[in-house]
């Protein structure tokens, strides 16, 4: 596996981006890049990006959450931010972008972490939260899902797996922006194309469409029904935080909804925004982080 690690120097002095780097090994020469801010002995909020982002994403909702006496960890996946990134499409699957995960979770052996995920991050994080259950103390989701490939895909994604597998041109920062309402400024547009200095840096990117389950014979989709089997019990708070303007998992919050005990009584809300929310609400979405952390401390 040929391996890309992207220049430090593009990552300088990108607005809003002032977080010391960390590094942690998740295989041999294979290094996972991770924010970590607040108080290092403090209850870990663990907040995962999606695709084509990076933890960039959560620029805005870092400070306010460690603020407030948390300890914000956000990976960068592999094959994105400053992670380091295999030059093949297929060097990715599903199963692989899970055991990184799961070993960076358990190197850092966290425990009582509250999950905020949205996009790419949900399909991971549902899955960890589900194998890693006694890790976790709440979920807060953010437009994203745990597919199964039982269901019908929307038109929308079809059409987004085709562009991502044969298009010779792969913009990042204008597909954040099309999932974005608010005008994104040049220097954040800079940030978001910051880990991918060329073509061949963007397999990563590329791959992740391909790996959603959309057949139930799908190779990740047992192992996904098999997490469902376990959040289909999950007691513990389970938060929906959607948007109003994502065409691709609309709907996926009423779905988790029912069939996710945790979910029951707690104070769901639908933010306004595109796909990416953290970009259009973050102020709101981190609010519903805080609020369902003092929610625990108050009980």
């Amino acid at each position: 596996m040929r391996i890309l690690r992207t220049d430090e120097a593009r990552f300088a002095g990108l607005p809003d981006y002032p977080f010391q780097a960390n590094y942690l090994d998740v295989e041999p020469d294979l290094r996972m890049h991770f924010v970590d801010h607040g108080p290092t002995n403090a209850t870990p909020v663990v907040m995962l990006h999606g695709e084509p982002s990076w933890s960039y994403l959560y620029r805005h909702m870092i400070p306010m959450v460690a603020e407030a006496g948390y300890r914000v960890l956000a990976p960068d996946l592999i094959g994105f931010g400053k992670s380091d990134k295999p030059a093949s499409v297929t060097d990715y699957s599903y199963s692989s972008h899970m055991n990184w995960l799961t070993r960076w979770l358990e190197d850092l052996n966290l425990t009582n972490i509250t999950l905020v995920c949205q996009n790419w991050g949900s399909l991971l994080g549902l899955r960890l939260a589900a194998e890693h259950h006694r890790h976790f103390n709440r979920i807060i989701v953010g437009n994203g899902m745990l597919p199964t490939g039982d269901s019908p895909v929307p038109a929308v994604f079809r059409a987004w797996k085709a562009f991502a597998s044969h298009s010779p041109w792969f913009p990042v920062a204008r597909i954040i922006q099309l999932g974005t309402e608010r005008a994104l400024s040049p220097g954040e547009m800079a940030a978001y194309e910051a880990p991918f200095p060329s073509a061949e840096f963007k397999a990563g990117a590329r791959a992740f469409p391909g790996l959603v389950p959309v057949s139930p014979d799908d190779p990740a989709s047992a192992t996904n029904r098999e997490a469902w089997r376990i959040l289909e019990k999950w007691r513990k708070p389970f938060i929906t935080c959607f948007s109003n303007g994502d065409p691709i998992t609309r709907g996926g919050d009423r779905h988790m909804q029912r069939r996710i005990p945790g979910a029951l009584g707690q104070p769901h809300i639908t933010l306004r925004g595109g796909h990416f929310l953290q970009e259009d609400s973050p102020r709101e979405f981190a609010r519903v982080i805080l609020d369902a952390l003092k929610a625990e401390m108050a009980a």
